[in-house]
């Protein structure tokens, strides 16, 4: 059984509601698909990387996953558990499910300059889900609180190759790499099952962009980690995934195994990424 299922998700922005940043004029659509029909499985332990052009979809997508915005209609099922009908009918007890289904559904975001709060320290940033979630308490201790968040914060900064001394810090003190450093021990502070990765190395040069694909694919093999991969690279998709969905338009238009995806491509539109695509094998070790 798939760890999350999606089915038949359909996600429709009117012009006003557009992420993508419509124009006016009268020969514009009223509504865009951002979102078309999509149908996925991922499965436990797995990289499924999503890769298409800005504008194909794929945060939308992965945003949907989360429940961070609502879809038009379709199913997302994660461990068995519909996660569109928990909370569509607003009551409390849905409310409560889904928040402790949270704890195992984790987002790492792209942009490692906006995503942090610059008026907290480290310390607080990573400690906020532990203190948000503390009394949902499933797999953390009871009294989990004061020191033992901190010594939590510090399990967590070294996970992800950072000092104690990062604690009392600011965001504006560390550079793009290390801030997606913190990103990602924060994504991991309720020990989740399954994480969407929103382009987190897209914002980075290529070479500490590396690093930090290498530091997920460490992270996975050590918390047993399922990644819903999204990124406009095909050679990072490549190098990380078990499997590879091609975005177009909303619609996926080719999934299968990373070798076939990228060795013999179906679809032309994944052909004209393959074609397009620098290739990054200097910054990616063999």
């Amino acid at each position: 059984m798939p760890l999350l299922e999606i089915r038949n998700l359909t996600k429709i922005f009117s012009r006003t509601e557009s992420p993508i940043g419509w124009g006016s004029g009268a020969g514009k659509a009223r509504e865009v698909r951002a979102v078309d029909d999509v149908s996925l499985d991922i499965h436990a332990g797995e990289t499924l990387g999503l890769v298409g052009e800005s504008g194909s979809g794929k945060s939308t997508l992965g945003r949907l996953v989360l429940r961070l915005i609502e879809p038009t209609s379709g199913s997302i099922v994660f461990e068995g558990h519909d996660l569109v009908n928990l909370t569509s009918g607003g009551h409390h007890g849905g409310q409560h499910e889904m928040r402790v289904l949270r704890r195992d559904m984790q987002i790492i975001f792209q942009d490692p300059f906006a995503s942090l709060n610059p008026r907290f320290r480290i310390q607080d940033i990573i400690a906020e889900p532990l203190i948000i979630h503390r009394e949902v308490g499933r797999r953390l201790s009871a009294g989990f609180t004061g020191q033992g968040i901190h010594a939590r914060v510090v399990e967590l900064l070294r996970a992800v190759g950072l000092d104690e001394s990062a604690c009392r810090r600011y965001p504006h003190e560390f550079s793009g790499g290390q801030r997606q450093r913190i990103g990602i021990a924060r994504a991991l502070a309720l020990r989740p099952k399954f994480i969407v990765c929103d382009e987190p190395v897209s914002a980075l040069d290529v070479s500490v962009g590396a690093q930090i694909v290498n530091l997920l694919a460490q992270l996975q093999r050590e918390f047993g980690l399922t990644y819903l991969f999204i990124s406009h690279s095909m050679p990072v998709v490549r190098y990380l995934s078990t499997r590879i969905a091609v975005m177009h338009r909303g619609k996926i238009v080719e999934i299968g195994d990373a070798s076939q995806i990228t060795e013999r491509p179906q679809h032309d539109y994944t052909r004209s990424l393959l074609q397009a695509t620098p290739e990054l094998s200097a910054a990616m070790p063999t």
